[in-house]
């Protein structure tokens, strides 16, 4: 007997209702389980024999850590990929990288708005988990977050319009200079369209076995690369804002204020710093003249705040200079985009927080508004387990391969930042190390604050206060 219409209406409606409790229940450990699921099912479809361009396939390990490395769009592999995927392999990659970059969470309410045409609050409270997942476990949303509630789904058509077009703008500027390399007009169009994606998502994956070296000295080329790796890591967040009131920076939010701001600061110094560092690196910028290293210099600012693209190779840098990227990728780019890190807003308020207790202010202030004392507190959290994740997964590295520290402290720092730069020795690692770099590269992408909370049962209200005691500090 044929299942009737209502029936069917019926059983869609539980499903529906008992996948929104779920969510709402929880947002942050529903975010979790949807990327672990998100992983499984790419793992599945780049282990199957017709996703390899070799007929034997690709081993296991490799296709979990490619899959971690697409959905939490780090760039980090250890394939070749412009040779070990078959068409299908290649166009799974693509799809994860957009659902990775834009959000599991996020794409999916925007399905759902555009068959609903309207969020529900259950919706909504998912979409802020995504942007806002350290806010939401804390109870209501408050005034003055960075994306308030009614703002949602004017959020949601952001990130929709935002990453088609900016997607687009990118391949549509690349194809032209593709195309005089003497590519092909059908393989330059995929090319085009495959590096806007891994430069709005901050992915960092090259599908050519040259890399960028037939455009490593090309201003355009890499100045649209940067472009699209800046407009990713800034976060949908102050896109959004940007986009409102573009000319009234008074009316822009803190949030947009902190992340450009301080993301600036933050490129303009790490230009300066590989200037001077590898101003006479015969390996790097030696050789070249002062406009292409001033060009090199900027590429590689941008880049090691979750770009992944690389001109040069990375393990050529001198040990100083690989000291700085490891600081410029472990701070990433903005809250609730497509970079990693512990985020520019993060470094911002522990220094707004430092410099307001040298100052002796009770306060921590900004563009005349104060920040709560629950930023703050997560704020420190955020560095403090960051620095955690990355100290375990480099101790266990060394004692699974035994390599220089420099090299595998660079390579993990590169993995919780999603960032996707490489000193050398992702490609060679064993197979227990690649599953360590697996696990960081998703603690990086999920958030370790956010992974703390997935994991609590439950946030305790505390109905009384211990008596006060100050502990010796400094």
């Amino acid at each position: 007997m044929a299942t009737t219409p209502f029936v069917r209406a019926g059983i869609l409606g539980r499903a529906r209702d008992s996948f929104t409790d779920l969510a709402s229940a929880s947002p942050a450990r529903f975010a979790v389980g949807v990327f672990i699921a998100l992983i499984v099912v790419f793992t599945a479809l780049l282990s199957v024999p017709a996703a390899s361009a070799a007929p034997s396939g690709t081993s296991f390990a490799d296709a979990l850590f490619t899959a971690v490395s697409v959905v939490c769009v780090t760039g980090l592999t250890t394939v070749d990929m412009a040779t070990n995927w078959s068409a299908f392999g290649n166009g799974v990659i693509l799809v994860g990288v957009e659902i990775g970059g834009v959000g599991a969470l996020t794409l999916a309410s925007i399905l759902g708005l555009v068959i609903s045409r309207k969020l529900g609050l259950r919706a909504k409270l998912m979409v802020a988990s995504d942007s806002n997942p350290l806010r939401i476990q804390r109870g209501p949303i408050a005034e003055g977050q960075a994306v308030r509630l009614g703002e949602i789904g004017g959020l949601l058509a952001t990130v929709a319009i935002s990453t088609l077009v900016i997607e687009a703008v990118i391949a549509v500027a690349l194809l032209p200079r593709i195309l005089l390399g003497g590519v092909g007009l059908p393989d330059a169009i995929w090319q085009s369209i495959y590096f806007a994606a891994m430069a709005f998502t901050n992915t960092g994956f090259v599908p050519i076995t040259t890399g960028l070296a037939p455009y490593a000295h090309d201003l355009w080329f890499l100045g649209v690369l940067m472009l699209g790796v800046l407009l990713g890591s800034i976060g949908f967040p102050v896109i959004y804002v940007l986009s409102r009131t573009l000319r009234k920076p008074r009316r822009w939010s803190l949030h947009a204020k902190l992340t450009l701001v301080t993301s600036g600061i933050l490129l303009l110094i790490g230009a300066v710093a590989y200037f001077g560092l590898e101003f006479a690196n015969p390996h790097t910028f030696g050789g070249l003249d002062g406009g292409q290293r001033v060009l090199q210099s900027f590429f590689l600012s941008v880049m090691t705040r979750s770009g992944g693209f690389a001109t040069i190779d990375i393990s050529q840098l001198n040990g100083s200079s690989l000291l700085v990227t490891d600081m410029l990728m472990f701070i990433g780019g903005g809250s609730a985009s497509t970079a990693g890190g512990i985020k520019v807003t993060t470094l911002a308020v522990l220094f707004l927080a430092a410099f307001a207790e040298a100052r002796g202010k009770s306060e921590v202030e900004a563009f005349e508004r104060r920040i709560p004392t629950d930023v703050v507190r997560i704020a420190v959290s955020v560095g403090l387990w960051g620095a955690t994740t990355v100290a375990v997964s480099t101790i266990v590295v060394l004692q699974l391969t035994g390599e220089r520290l420099d090299f595998v402290l660079f390579d993990v720092i590169s993995a919780f930042a999603t960032c996707g730069l490489s000193a050398g020795l992702t490609e060679n690692l064993p197979d227990s190390a690649k599953y360590v770099l697996a696990a960081t590269m998703f603690l990086g992408r999920v958030g370790t604050v956010t992974l703390a909370a997935a994991l609590a049962a439950s946030t305790r209200r505390q109905l009384f206060h211990r008596a006060e005691e100050r502990p010796i500090v400094g």
